[in-house]
């Protein structure tokens, strides 16, 4: 008897992340192409990546990518800036199915700011990077960019303390450089900044405008499903996995909690990535 094989179109695309930042860019292309089946991999136990170096990191990609690519996905988002930042290119040189990067959004930042003065939040590891240093001197050199490392914060949205008062405090810190340059544009330079994005209004106030690049990463992801002619051919909302290797006891309800809802989460070792 033959095996069922899943058309090509229908196969699933995959999401990954150092932990469960990146679920903020799946919410964007779970809302852009809701009948694209999904699976999205928390690499918890190994966040932060922006504290590793970039051969760290890229041993994690591959790990995880051929976990990924095991389940017949038909293409891949690295929803992580730091590990685009690291990865992204000799991910597309081992791998030849389409694979979707993050980068800060130094660009539309240029173009949103009034004052001609952005600020950036982003990991160390982003800020290190040639792929950062090339986004500066493409689109920055007409502003003033003023960088925040903000050590310790992706550990708090991991543990889901989203209003706690030490990520509270930490994001006070982090901001207060760069409201003190006069920013009046700030960049989220890491997947997991969106979930805090509430708190990070309250404490830079409304009249500074907050960008991040998850729905352009969804954008790009559907242009190139649509250019290699694999979108779905479905015309109901497909399915949600998730995979997580994190050891805490709540990790499925923190999951849950930045996906929004119930979530079909596994959470152990089985898929062989550490």
């Amino acid at each position: 008897m033959n095996a069922k094989i899943t058309p090509s179109n229908e196969r699933p695309i995959a999401v990954f992340d150092s932990g469960v930042g990146g679920i903020s860019v799946l919410k964007h292309i779970h809302a852009l192409v809701p009948n694209e089946q999904l699976i999205y991999v928390a690499d918890s136990k190994h966040a932060p990546y922006g504290n590793k170096t970039p051969l760290e990191i890229q041993e994690r990609c591959f790990k995880i990518a051929d976990f990924l690519i095991a389940q017949d996905v038909k293409a891949l988002v690295v929803a992580c800036n730091t590990a685009t930042a690291a990865a992204i290119d000799v991910l597309r040189l081992r791998y030849t199915l389409p694979i979707v990067g993050m980068e800060p959004a130094v660009k539309p930042a240029a173009a949103a700011t009034k004052n001609g003065i952005i600020g950036v939040l982003a990991t160390t590891g982003t800020l290190k990077s040639a792929q950062f240093a090339a986004l500066l001197e493409s689109y920055g050199r007409n502003v003033e960019v003023v960088t925040q490392a903000c050590v310790g914060l992706v550990e708090c949205i991991e543990r889901g303390e989203l209003n706690a008062k030490n990520t509270k405090a930490l994001i006070r810190q982090y901001c207060a450089p760069l409201l003190a340059e006069g920013a009046d544009t700030i960049v989220l330079g890491c997947t997991h900044y969106p979930f805090v994005r509430d708190v990070i209004t309250e404490i830079v106030g409304k009249e500074v405008i907050l960008i991040d690049t998850g729905a352009a990463v969804a954008c790009q992801l559907q242009y190139r499903l649509t250019e290699e002619a694999i979108q779905s051919k479905r015309n109901q909302t497909a399915s949600v996995r998730f995979w997580t290797n994190s050891d805490a006891i709540n990790a499925k309800q923190i999951i849950s909690q930045l996906w929004g809802g119930n979530a079909d989460i596994t959470q152990d070792n089985d898929f062989h990535i550490d």
